[in-house]
């Protein structure tokens, strides 16, 4: 799955919105997918149009998607992917682990290629036997635990302005949703 010399990665649903609306998380996951082959899983396409829906999108924006998604490889079931999603929900649920049908698609993807997942939702894909998982969600836990730490002010118990931290690192803005 990997062009002449670029490494592949697969790219979750919240990346690929991170880094299509260019969101502050965006900054953090560019060196996951800078110079790699991206690929998306048919699962997010499907979440990505649906969250496209959901939110009442114009023809403009959806074209964009559209033009986003044409520069992606996107990863169709097959039967090798329908055997590693069943080895792996088998095993996740062996061992106690509950994961959602769309996430254990979109890891099926990923372990069926031997490609790397990458993911803000760690939660969800730790654990899983087989795929490579590359997170910063450690790191913006940490970065939106001391923002909200900077937030108030020792002094006066006054609450600063939430785009400020001690250190002057912006704070990014919320996640969106899937």
């Amino acid at each position: 799955m990997s062009a002449a010399g670029a490494e592949a990665v697969l790219v979750d649903t919240d990346v690929f919105s991170y880094l299509m609306n260019g969101s502050g998380y965006a900054a953090l996951y560019r060196p996951h997918v800078d110079g790699k082959l991206i690929a998306v899983s048919f699962v997010t396409v499907g979440e990505l149009y649906f969250g496209a829906k959901r939110k009442g999108w114009g023809e403009s924006r959806l074209a964009d998607l559209k033009d986003r998604l044409r520069v992606v490889t996107i990863v169709p079931y097959d039967d090798s992917v329908c055997r590693a999603y069943a080895d792996i929900k088998a095993a996740c649920e062996a061992n106690g682990k509950r994961v959602a049908d769309n996430d254990l698609w979109i890891a099926a993807c990923a372990v069926r290629h031997s490609i790397p997942l990458v993911s803000n939702n760690s939660r969800h894909f730790s654990g899983i036997p087989g795929l490579i998982l590359r997170s910063e969600s450690q790191a913006m836990q940490e970065m939106q635990s001391q923002l909200r730490l900077g937030e108030a002010s020792p002094s006066s118990g006054e609450r600063r302005h939430p785009s400020s931290s001690s250190e002057g690192t912006p704070r990014p803005p919320s996640p969106r949703r899937r």
